[in-house]
């Protein structure tokens, strides 16, 4: 941890720099995830869902940022290399080899479904930890990830 006049204990700002690098992990993961998506999805629906899975990209690519920056903040260090979220990522490895629509659907939503669940738990963590701060960006990542989902299984609407 670097030196900083945040008011935050040390070893408060240590373990809230663990649960942010981890949360970073998986959402680099579902950048990467809805990329894939985005670049080989074939199919009826190919213009919306390339569409879509471009926004969720963004969406979530944003947040990488944001989350990155608050362990800079805190006085950590963000682990953001492709080779580090792929160690730390929890989420389930992307299928490389699907282009329907529908399948890259369900795989985006299983994955985006577990990580908004993560996101939540790691609202009460931070908070418990005396950090309204990082609790607060923990919310606003919730609240995206719970819009996308609901975006993306409106496609999967009688799918099922």
């Amino acid at each position: 941890m670097s030196s900083t006049r945040n008011d935050l204990p040390a070893r408060q700002r240590a373990k809230l720099q663990q649960l942010l690098n981890a949360r970073l992990a998986d959402a680099l993961d579902l950048t990467s995830a809805s990329k894939q998506a985005h670049w080989n999805v074939k199919g009826p629906n190919f213009i919306a869902l390339h569409a879509l899975f471009d926004q969720l990209h963004g969406n979530i690519e944003q947040h990488v940022d944001t989350i990155a920056e608050r362990i800079a903040a805190l006085g950590g260090s963000a682990h953001g290399t492709v080779q580090a979220a792929a160690g730390a990522s929890s989420l389930a490895p992307y299928p490389l080899h699907i282009s329907d629509g529908v399948e890259h659907l369900q795989a985006l939503t299983d994955r985006l479904a577990d990580f908004g669940r993560k996101i939540r738990a790691a609202i009460p963590a931070a908070d418990q930890s005396g950090d309204a701060g990082t609790a607060d960006l923990f919310t606003a990542v919730s609240r995206d990830a719970d819009k996308y989902l609901w975006l993306l299984e409106a496609h999967l609407h009688g799918q099922r």
